[in-house]
């Protein structure tokens, strides 16, 4: 019988010799050369080798059953090199039939493999990180059994304790090459959200020791797994109802989200087959864990990553109850956090933030992330600074140094001179001193030194934005994203969940308008409970309105629930991306088919409704007078706008600072736009970025706006400059200024702004 048709041994007696060979005496070394000889009998192997990640990303042969002895630690792959290295490279098993064939496999003649037809291996996984590889070989065509690779994973969880003990190599081997820098660094990345912070470092690493592996008896790990499950649950519960996060808000939505993964039966289910097969609870756990990031750990897909994160918290807390019996884990260890703290984490979920107590919280720094991370959600809601896509800084900082995030610019100073701190805290100190100031504006009314007023009005897409509404005194919304509360949730919310939602933003605006605009999904905003579409140009393709006019349910829906949440008072909605006036009319046919349906049921409708058009896309001007006949307002979109005018895609780092808003053209545009309306008597507004720049806002009242919708930090600093300038005296000087051939007119405005004291 070959060794292609000979079944393996029991994966739970496999477990329990790697397990005796483990705890008995003697050197690590012997201990591994006994190991690789018991696998190798108990899965009819003629080859079992394990190799070990060394300093400098090199994979090196430590043990091995079949290859040639001479080859231990000499043999040497770098991560990427041969099929080995492509184990550890991708962090994935590896089955082959035919090894030699394949198109990574590289040939080291001191191993005397060349007779080894077929090969498996997976990669030795440690908190996420690949420390090793484990393969098995044979002389024949053998197909290995899913059941064999996921043995043979098992086991390599086993044998990652040993790996990680500091038996075999120094530990500090098996941290990145890069290793902690000692001299003062500035590290790049995201704005997620603004503000200043300065403290200590605190690194969000949850660790413990898995003592037990291998469990002896798989009805009694059920049942401590069951107990620690529930205890989870009961500690979840407590803390996602505790707090400063109370007032409702679509991150209570992600909280409960949150909830029901810790509620996944699939999950469970999958813990419960690793028991079954020898290990301990724990051991479970670590290893479905282990298995979940293999998977995810390369996908792109945000919603995806979200739930990597997700997982990784959960399977986090539920070994923290099986260890400790109860509790909760929040850095690690049970020091004292320090009076500031700079908590940087590779990525979390949204619970472990709470963990920390948000008092000392000053800054949030993310390796990852994205802005609509459902940890970033939580944190805008108890407003901590946040800067994500940090490039390696866990490999770049450590617990207990000082570092400094400038949320507004998405930089972290890391170890900073004095000279450097004391600097920031003169600047935390003006920043406060400057909201201290806004904060006096809140009442005071935004009109300029020649009496002209100016609405200042919010972009929102949370309920917690409504907080900052009262706060700072702004006239309404002039930007309600409704795809927000979309996008944090595990499924599609049906018409009675979004006339809820709807009925809270109108509560919370007090009396002041909303602007509602419908679904603006497709591009980069993917809903995770529909597929993504793959456009080569997502900004431009099937998105938004044109989503939303292909499923007219999903458009009816919304606008069933936006009637009925407005009921008795006044309704404003638009639509964005229209592209021409038809796609208008067939978004508004919708509308009324939607009043009349409910008013034949006697439904209450809004006292009034207001339909209007996000101007976003250049065609729709050379239909303007049969638009403006037709809307109660248009609202421009200056974001797409601009991209589309210049043809300049916004996100490309190489043609960021290749054109500018304040330029000639595309100022003009807007005032032929801004003319047109007056014209019409249709009110029009810009709730673009630009508005929410004291300069580029100067720029907009000076060529005839007079109502801005900018995101709520931004209020303050606007409504300053607007009492600072005289309108007639800005719109002289840009008439004259916009006949000319100017690339751009930033520093010509800027030098007029500082001439006439207007603060930008």
């Amino acid at each position: 019988m070959t060794s292609a048709q000979v079944p393996f041994l029991s994966p739970r007696r496999l477990l329990a010799r790697v397990r005796d060979v483990m705890a008995s005496a003697g050197l690590a070394q012997d201990r591994l050369n006994n190991i690789v000889t018991i696998i190798a009998t108990d899965m009819v192997a003629e080859v079992c080798s394990i190799y070990v990640r060394r300093a400098g990303d090199v994979l090196e042969l430590f043990a091995t059953q079949g290859l040639h002895p001479e080859a231990v630690h000499n043999t040497r792959l770098r991560v990427g090199e041969g099929l080995v290295g492509e184990i550890a490279a991708h962090a994935r098993p590896l089955a082959l039939s035919d090894a030699q064939k394949h198109a990574q496999f590289v040939f080291r003649p001191e191993t005397g493999e060349e007779s080894y037809q077929s090969l498996m291996g997976v990669p030795i996984l440690r908190a996420g990180r690949v420390i090793g590889v484990l393969s098995v070989q044979n002389r024949s065509r053998r197909q290995y059994t899913e059941e064999e690779t996921e043995t043979l994973q098992t086991v390599a969880m086993v044998l990652a304790e040993m790996v990680a003990g500091g038996e075999l190599i120094n530990a500090v081997e098996l941290t990145p090459a890069d290793g902690i820098a000692i001299k003062p660094l500035r590290l790049e990345g995201v704005r997620f959200n603004s503000g200043l912070g300065l403290g200590t470092v605190v690194l969000h690493q949850p660790h413990f020791h898995i003592e037990r592996m291998v469990g002896e008896d798989p009805e009694v790990e059920r049942e401590r797994l069951a107990h620690a499950f529930s205890e989870m649950h009961g500690a979840l519960d407590s803390l996602l109802n505790a707090g400063a996060l109370q007032n409702g808000g679509e991150h209570t939505d992600v909280l409960q989200a949150y909830r029901l993964i810790a509620e996944d039966a699939g999950w469970l289910g999958r813990i419960e087959e690793a028991i079954e097969s020898g290990l301990t609870a724990e051991a479970g756990v670590q290893k479905v864990q282990n298995d979940i990031r293999a998977r995810l750990g390369s996908v792109n897909d945000p919603y995806l990553r979200e739930r990597l994160h997700d997982f990784d918290d959960l399977a986090n807390r539920l070994i923290q109850f099986l260890i400790k019996g109860s509790g909760v884990v929040g850095h690690g260890d049970d020091a004292p956090l320090p009076e500031h703290v700079i908590l940087v984490a590779r990525n979390m979920g949204p619970a472990q933030l709470l963990d920390y107590d948000q008092a000392r919280l000053r800054a949030l720094v993310l390796e990852e992330g994205s802005a609509t991370s459902h940890v970033v959600i939580i944190a805008k809601a108890l407003d901590i600074p946040v800067v994500g896509n940090v490039r390696d800084i866990m490999d770049k900082i450590a617990d207990g140094e000082t570092a400094i995030v400038d949320g507004a610019n998405g930089q972290v100073f890391v170890r900073p001179g004095e000279d450097v701190q004391q600097a920031f805290l003169d600047s935390i100190k003006a920043l406060a001193e400057q909201k201290a100031e806004y904060a006096a504006l809140k009442d005071v009314p935004a009109r300029t030194r020649d009496r002209i007023d100016i609405s200042l009005n919010i972009n929102a897409g949370l309920l917690v934005d409504f907080a900052r509404l009262h706060e700072i005194g702004a006239d309404g919304v002039g930007l309600y994203r409704t795809e927000v509360p979309f996008m944090v949730r595990a499924d599609f919310p049906d018409v009675a969940i979004q006339r809820a939602l709807y009925a809270k933003v109108i509560a919370q605006a007090g009396g002041k308008p909303v602007v509602f605009r419908t679904l603006d999904i497709g591009g980069d905003k993917v809903l995770p409970y529909w597929g993504e579409s793959h456009e080569e140009n997502p900004a431009m393709g099937w998105r938004a309105i044109r989503m939303s006019l292909d499923r007219p349910a999903l458009l009816r829906q919304q606008l069933r629930a936006l009637l009925q949440a407005c009921a008795g008072v006044e309704l404003n909605v638009m639509f964005p991306m229209v592209a021409d006036v038809l796609e208008f009319d067939r978004a508004r046919t919708l509308l009324d088919l939607e009043r009349r349906y409910l008013r034949a049921r006697d439904i209450p409708l809004p006292r009034r409704v207001n339909v209007g058009v996000m101007f976003e896309v250049p065609s729709l001007f050379l239909q303007m007078e049969e638009l403006l006949a037709r809307v109660d307002f248009v609202s421009i979109g200056s974001n797409d706008l601009f991209q589309f005018l210049y043809a300049c895609d916004r996100g490309n780092p190489a043609l960021s600072a290749r054109y500018d808003v304040l330029s000639a053209p595309f100022l003009s545009f807007l005032r032929t736009i801004c003319r047109r309306c007056d014209a019409a008597g249709v009110s029009v507004s810009l709730c673009g970025e630009m508005a929410g720049r004291p300069l580029e806002a100067l720029a907009l009242i000076g060529i005839g706006f007079r109502r801005l919708s900018i995101p709520p930090p931004a209020v303050g600093p606007v409504k300053e400059m607007v009492r600072a300038m005289h309108v007639g005296e800005v719109t002289g000087y840009l008439d004259a200024l916009l006949r000319t051939p100017h690339h751009s007119i930033r520093n010509r405005l800027k030098a007029f702004a500082r001439d006439h004291g207007v603060a930008i």
